[in-house]
């Protein structure tokens, strides 16, 4: 079971995050709050497995959120779902510890999806932060192959290595030696790094 704490200023979108993990398989309402600092607190006392929270928040800054949840002893997997989509904003969330970036308009499958995507170690970003992965950071990729860039770029959108190997048509075992490969040339330690690293973080 997925244990998820819904943090957005917006009591209406908040209840509705609310309601909706209430009925979604798999899934349940930690808690809801309003605000960073009550986020962070409830963090600390509840451990949830994934924070799901809007940047524009009263008082402490989200991204600040982010930071110090990451920071706690049990960090959960935070996924943010916001309308603020700018670069900056979305460097800065994955910089200090956001395994997630959705904009608001996402439906309701493209969440709950991402919510297990991150609570299972993965990575998650918009189709719009997904896109300029895929069509624009090659100066972050020294040393790839054509096919290394696209396993890189499939990876920074999130995708795990049996779809990378669907979408490539390739074997499963050949996309983990790439996967590999890619680690070792970046030099960093896992895929959520590589995927900080496509984006240029």
């Amino acid at each position: 079971m997925i244990r998820v704490l819904v943090v957005d200023d917006h009591p209406l979108f908040r209840h509705g995050l609310a309601g909706m993990l209430g009925i979604a398989d798999g899934m349940e309402l930690a808690d809801a709050v309003g605000d960073a600092e009550t986020a962070v607190r409830r963090c600390a006392e509840l451990e949830p497995d994934v924070v799901l929270m809007d940047l524009n928040l009263p008082g402490m800054p989200g991204v600040e959120a982010i930071r110090q949840i990451a920071a706690q002893p049990h960090p959960p997997a935070v996924l943010v779902l916001t309308m603020v989509d700018d670069d900056d904003t979305v460097s800065a969330a994955l910089q200090v510890g956001a395994r997630g970036y959705l904009l608001k308009g996402a439906v309701q499958d493209e969440v709950l999806s991402a919510i297990r995507t991150v609570a299972g170690g993965g990575l998650v970003l918009s189709g719009d932060a997904a896109g300029r992965v895929v069509t624009g950071r090659q100066r972050y990729r020294p040393d790839l192959t054509e096919r290394e860039s696209q396993v890189l770029a499939l990876l920074a959108a999130g995708r795990s290595n049996a779809e990378i190997a669907r979408e490539l048509d390739l074997s499963l075992k050949t996309v983990q030696n790439h996967v590999s490969h890619v680690l070792a040339k970046l030099q960093v330690r896992d895929r959520t790094q590589a995927a900080l690293r496509a984006r240029g973080l």
